[in-house]
């Protein structure tokens, strides 16, 4: 609803619907008169999709925060463990409680992880896992400057499941700090142990593994390439079509967390190949029954898309466009953010996947998301809206009923609260004309809209400019269709259309006289 509504800002509103209904009725597209116009045009949209290079540039900060805010949440619920007693209880000579990370317990870990007893290492290096998991990245720094880590690596080999268990555990935890903690762990040579153990028979072990690499590849390209070259696409595929249909999702959940971090960074982004292995598997898991699963699929697509053409052509021809277009229409927000960023990025691409988008039939959803109640939303919608209208006119064309739809919906809430006075400065503007125009479309929503508009002006002018606002809509056209409207199969715009007729006009007969531009007396509060 439109309280006290600055005059310049309704000003602007209804001469950008004005401009655009035009357009729409002269079936032409602004500044294309020219190819110098044009590239004008193109040039001074905030959204040129000449340049999606920088549009990109400006997506990487944000996606990075958020796939890092999403590994740290996930990396915390990892190391969410309880501390035994027998280490929050541990005592020196003198019988003092020591702190969890105090030199004499540290020389017992580094003691006992170094013995040769299997029995003893386990301890050790149980007793190093649970630490980790209470104290912060300083007694990290302690393990890998104590030398441990190509020892703990070493434990990925053996045959003590129990001892493997706990190392992957302890070793995909160090993987989870700073790049420094993550690159001792991939120097130290982990990668082909991790790898291998990826097919291990027991999942608690391939599970940690997954942990392991997910958190080496998400450190940076650098990593993540060396993750690849170790061979870890088909293992990670094979696990996902042996738990594709497991009722405890939390494990596939992971093996896409894996394959996000696999997709992610721009400089340089993964190889063609990578891509083109993936696609099939990603595009299958698009239909997935699991929303989680699903929504993380989308974010790895929205990864793929946000890039050069070519790369958006490889996805593009995977067929997903469709699937997008239903989960935009989900009333799942999570879905329809990742769905609507994909497609964003997409429209980016080359004037063939705009078109693929526009024929989709996805701009029909535009008009209610742009009013969704998550801003998120919105502004995906409002990015991907604006560069398809930074296209050719056949695009443009596209997207007018959309602002079309917003613009009549502004004006029914501005005139549903507005003052008299704001109400008569969208009358001299020329807003009756365009609602005018509009009681001829097919679409009921927009006509009951329409109309609740038209109702709302009379409503408030009733008692001041009641015949002059009548005139202007009679001298627009408007009546007549409004008669017509009245026999509309629609119950809802036929008795908006009779109720307008029956309170305005049947008992009222206006002034012949034409009214020019609508004037407005100053009137007092």
């Amino acid at each position: 609803q439109a309280g006290s509504v600055p005059h310049s800002t309704l000003t602007s509103i209804v001469h950008r619907y004005n401009h655009l209904a035009m357009l729409c009725q002269e079936n032409i597209a602004p500044a294309s008169n020219s190819p110098l116009q044009q590239e004008t045009r193109l040039r001074l949209f905030k959204n040129n999709r000449l340049e999606s290079t920088e549009l990109r540039k400006r997506r990487i900060d944000v996606s990075i925060e958020l796939r890092k805010a999403k590994r740290e949440a996930l990396i915390l619920k990892r190391r969410n463990i309880a501390i035994e007693s027998d280490l929050i209880s541990s005592t020196d000579s003198n019988g003092q409680v020591l702190g969890y990370c105090s030199p004499v317990i540290i020389e017992d870990i580094v003691r006992q992880v170094k013995s040769s007893d299997p029995v003893v290492q386990l301890t050790g290096v149980q007793s190093m896992r649970k630490l980790l998991s209470m104290e912060n990245h300083s007694f990290t720094d302690t393990i890998i400057e104590s030398g441990l880590v190509p020892k703990i690596i070493e434990f990925l080999g053996g045959a003590n499941n129990e001892l493997q268990f706990e190392a992957a555990w302890l070793l995909a935890n160090i993987a989870s700090g700073t790049s420094y903690h993550t690159h001792a762990v991939a120097d130290a040579g982990a990668l082909p142990y991790f790898i291998h153990l990826l097919t291990s028979p027991h999942k608690c072990i391939s599970e940690q593994a997954v942990w392991a690499v997910a958190n080496i590849a998400g450190d940076g390209p650098d990593l993540r390439d060396c993750v690849i070259r170790s061979g870890v696409i088909s293992p990670l595929i094979t696990l996902i079509r042996t738990y594709l249909h497991c009722q405890q999702g939390t494990y596939l959940r992971n093996i896409i967390w894996t394959l996000s971090n696999l997709c992610c960074h721009k400089n340089p982004p993964p190889s063609y190949e990578t891509v083109i292995q993936l696609l099939p598997t990603l595009t299958s898991l698009l239909h997935h029954g699991d929303r989680e699963v699903v929504s993380d699929i989308c974010r790895i697509f929205s990864q793929l898309t946000d890039s050069s053409n070519d790369r958006i052509e490889l996805v593009v021809n995977c067929g997903i466009i469709p699937r997008l277009v239903f989960l935009v229409q989900t009333g799942d927000s999570n879905l329809q953010e990742v769905a609507l960023r994909t497609i964003g990025n997409i429209v980016t691409g080359k004037e063939e996947h705009v078109k693929m988008i526009i024929d989709s039939g996805v701009l029909k959803c535009f008009g209610s998301l742009l009013r969704h109640h998550n801003a998120s939303i919105q502004k995906e919608t409002a990015w991907a809206l604006s560069n398809i209208s930074a296209g050719p006119s056949e695009h443009i064309e596209g997207t007018i009923e959309v602002v079309q739809r917003e613009a009549v919906w502004a004006v029914a809430n501005m005139t549903a609260g507005g003052t008299i006075q704001q109400v008569c400065h969208l009358l001299q503007a020329g807003v009756l004309s365009p609602l005018c125009e509009l009681l001829t479309t097919t679409d009921a929503k927009v006509l009951v809209v329409t109309l609740d508009a038209i109702t709302n002006i009379l409503l408030i002018v009733e008692n001041n400019y009641k015949e002059q606002v009548c005139c202007l809509i009679e001298e627009a056209g408007g009546v007549g269709k409004i008669e017509a409207l009245q026999q509309h199969s629609n119950v809802l715009v036929s008795n908006a259309a009779l109720s307008i007729m029956e309170r305005f006009y049947e008992s009222n007969e206006t002034s012949a006289t034409a009214v020019g531009s609508f004037q407005v007396t100053p009137m007092n509060h």
